[in-house]
């Protein structure tokens, strides 16, 4: 199977610049700076005490040792340990509050991407695969968990702790400290150069992951399944995704080899500073210069150790932030998505929807690089009135009743629900007022009463029997060893056709919308199962405004108005009766029909 193409092209107004990218993900701490602040003193408390116990064995080695003095030595010796205490319970308190604001940030953010999603216009999800869509969220979101749970504390205590051991460091010898901070820059150097190359191939590995992620959704899914057996594909399946898992594999080794040789330099050469420090202690008092101290000696170099694990810890977390960079501009790239289909500030809410459905000059095209799908549609079904459309694949038949409900917006001209542009509506009024039944059904992996009740969450029992039954298919429900317990399966694929499309309309009977949109609900079924789905049908659209998109005409010969699209027009309407006698286009579908039902 040949690698498709996913890769995805921020928006226009998506900045990937860095410094706007930093300060949105510090945007993204600030509703926890409460808890961040009670970091902060932790971590500088613990800074504190840790830098102290180098001039406790300072004054041990040159004062209470060399003095014989017992008590200053076990009081020393004493503030040691309990400076290793109160350094590891401010650890633990740290680590907790900033695990728990981390999870909470990757929380907000995973809501902030389905929920932005769950606004997406149906245009979005046409061009995108679901793969990559949950990439994003479960790889990427995942991928940054280290970084959000972990990093700004660890920043935060290695720059407080580098910062206090410093300055102890000058207090103990300033000579030294110069010494030991001469190759600094050139660490600093060195670890922005790895972090670049990181955040390089994090981006690549991220996409490369999409890919596997796309790739499996689909070929394991049950009509993955089902396509790759019956098409004896599954071994070229297993191959193509081992090539994908074999360049994830590639990138995988170059991210984590990326600058490990110039780290590793540079954690000898930090290995190295004591002995160079025990070095130019020992020259300056060979050349005449001044004296250090014993104490004052391993006082510093246990501060200079002390400085060297945070430093690297820094500049790792500096190559650590690069590679997540790249991750949070995947992050941002969704939540800068454009919303097409938007609620307007202050959108009109109707409590009671008689369910008037108008047409008025209405044009549709999905981009401005294709043609108009949809062109000056004038069409009206009043409440509780039938309307029928028909016509040849790709005429705009499915474009026009999606119109409705908004899952698309026009381009010209309006469609009106009790005299209202449904673009002035709510969403909740919207969603109340208009029930979609499509041909192909979507069902839950769930239980029969799970799905049923998605339409209605506080449905009782008697209400799920009764819709149940209203659609004919409480009978086979009950039949089943669970009952309404039952699992339907993977996008209910323990059921037939027929079933799913009966349990479809059970779960629209249940949510009980005044308007009703049909798309080809029964086009892919046999005749006797689509007979058993009619009449459920004719009992959902009783005394409800019905939109039928009808492939099989002998399914809407009761409509009130039947209208015939041809390349996105309107080129004829009337009755059954009167569209027979015109002898047009609707004639010769009848009589195509006709000729087809003798053979099924």
């Amino acid at each position: 199977m040949p690698r498709p193409d996913i890769t995805w092209t921020p928006p226009p107004g998506t900045s990937t610049d860095q410094p706007r990218q930093v300060r949105r993900i510090l945007g993204l701490f600030r509703p926890y700076r409460g808890r961040l602040a009670i970091v902060g003193l932790l971590v500088g408390a613990s800074s504190l005490v840790g830098v102290a116990t180098p001039f406790l064995l300072r004054e041990i080695l040159d004062v209470a040792i060399p003095q014989g003095r017992t008590g200053l030595l076990s009081l020393l010796a004493l503030g040691m340990i309990l400076s290793a205490v109160v350094t590891s319970v401010f650890g633990v308190l740290q680590t907790l509050i900033s695990t728990t604001v981390g999870q909470r940030v990757m929380h907000d953010l995973r809501t902030q991407v389905y929920g932005r999603l769950q606004r997406m216009s149906l245009a979005f999800f046409t061009r995108t695969r679901t793969g990559e869509v949950q990439s994003r969220i479960a790889n990427d979101i995942g991928g940054m968990q280290a970084t959000v749970t972990s990093t700004a504390t660890s920043l935060v205590s290695n720059v407080t702790s580098v910062v206090a051991t410093v300055i102890a460091m000058i207090a103990l010898d300033w000579r030294l400290t110069v010494a030991s901070l001469l190759l600094l820059p050139v660490f600093v150097w060195i670890s922005r150069r790895v972090g670049r190359e990181r955040k390089k191939i994090a981006t690549q590995r991220q996409k490369q992951m999409a890919v596997m992620a796309a790739t499996v959704t689909e070929s394991l899914s049950v009509s993955g399944i089902l396509l790759g057996r019956t098409m004896g594909r599954a071994d070229s399946l297993t191959q193509s995704f081992a090539k994908e898992s074999e360049s994830l594999v590639d990138l995988e080794v170059r991210s984590n080899m990326a600058g490990r040789w110039r780290m590793a330099v540079i954690s000898v050469v930090m290995a190295a500073m004591p002995a160079f420090i025990y070095w130019v202690a020992g020259i300056a008092l060979q050349v005449g210069g001044p004296s250090i101290s014993l104490g004052t000696l391993v006082a510093f170099v246990s501060l200079q150790q002390g400085l060297f694990r945070p430093t690297v810890s820094l500049l790792a977390t500096g190559v650590q932030i690069q590679t997540s960079l790249a991750l949070f501009q995947r992050i941002f790239e969704y939540l800068d998505l454009p919303i097409d289909i938007t609620e307007r500030e202050n959108p009109v809410h109707l409590d009671k929807v008689e369910g008037e459905i108008r047409f008025e000059k209405v044009a549709f095209a999905y981009d401005d690089k294709s043609g108009p799908i949809l062109r000056d549609i004038d069409l009206t079904i009043p409440a509780g009135g039938s309307l029928a459309v028909v016509g040849p694949t790709g005429s705009g038949k499915s474009t026009l009743s999606h119109l409705v409900p908004r899952l698309y917006d026009v381009t010209g001209g309006r469609v009106t629900l009790d005299g209202t542009d449904v673009r002035e509506l709510d969403f909740d009024t919207l969603a109340r007022a208009v029930g979609v039944v499509s041909q192909e059904t979507y069902l839950f992996h769930a239980s029969v009463a799970e799905n049923l009740r998605f339409a209605k969450p506080d449905a009782t029992d008697e209400e799920l029997y009764a819709a149940a039954g209203a659609a004919q298919i409480h009978e086979h429900i009950v039949s089943l060893p669970d009952g309404y317990d039952t699992v339907v399966g993977e996008r209910g694929h323990r059921f037939s056709g027929g079933e799913k499309q009966r349990l479809a309309i059970a779960r629209t009977i249940l949510r009980d919308p005044p308007v009703l949109i049909l798309d080809e609900a029964t086009s892919a079924l046999d005749n006797r199962t689509e007979r058993a789905v009619q009449e459920a049908i004719d009992a959902l659209s009783a005394n409800r405004t019905t939109l039928t998109i009808a492939h099989r005409l002998s399914t809407i010969r009761g409509a009130d108005q039947i209208v015939v699209l041809d390349s996105g027009r309107t080129v004829e309407r009337g009755t059954h009766e009167e569209l027979l006698a015109l002898g047009g286009r609707y004639a010769a579908l009848v009589n195509r029909d006709a000729q087809l039902e003798p053979t099924g």
